[in-house]
């Protein structure tokens, strides 16, 4: 690919056709990441080392770790960001292959139902990591994890386990869907002001 179709790639998606797409850009590429990021590590980053059960031994704090986040929020928020960012980066560059503007994204039918289309499935991957987020972590981290330790070892049927820092992470879940809300709501006024502007009620840019 061409240095001019990487630079057309490149400013398609750091500078989206419609108002509400930017702040969106804005907002995704710099708090949404930057808390994830920064806060994210600070909170998650040493909780398996904390993690300890009873008894206290590295073998069953390894396994109930391992049952209590079958994946790590960090991963799964990290792949969640990253899925998001396909639908849109896939009609970016085939904008910039077809040397298409950004100014004729919305004055041409097709290429406008084609970044709407991009903004809708947009919509959908947050609400599967919307439902997703729900099922791994809920919306409260306890003090008390009650481990099974029915597979690993027959004496310790259940294995009481201390969650380090259970209140801040239950901050950072409420934080995150926070954003995942956020981010639709974003989307969906996106669209909405796509239509506008078809229908002429808002000045193409």
């Amino acid at each position: 690919m061409s240095p001019n179709y990487m630079r057309s790639f490149s400013e398609g998606c750091l500078r989206p056709p419609t108002v509400i797409g930017q702040f969106h850009t804005l907002f995704f590429g710099s708090v949404r990441m930057f808390f994830l990021g920064v806060l994210g590590f600070a909170v998650y980053g040493n909780e398996a080392l904390h993690f300890s059960c009873d008894p206290d031994k590295r073998e069953v704090n390894l396994f109930c770790y391992n049952q209590f986040r079958p994946i790590t929020p960090q991963v799964f928020w990290a792949l969640q960001l990253v899925i998001v960012l396909v639908p849109g980066a896939f009609f970016h560059l085939y904008a910039a292959c077809k040397s298409i503007k950004q100014e004729d994204i919305l004055q041409k039918s097709f290429y406008s139902s084609f970044y709407v289309f991009s903004v809708f499935l947009r919509v959908i991957l947050e609400a599967v990591a919307f439902w997703l987020q729900i099922q791994l972590f809920g919306f409260k981290v306890n003090a008390i994890y009650m481990c099974d330790m029915g597979a690993f070892e027959k004496k310790f049927n259940i294995s009481r386990c201390m969650v380090p820092e259970h209140f801040e992470k239950t901050i950072f879940l409420i934080a995150m869907y926070t954003f995942t809300v956020i981010t639709v709501v974003l989307c969906v006024a996106e669209i909405f002001e796509i239509s506008c502007r078809r229908l002429g009620f808002l000045k193409t840019q």
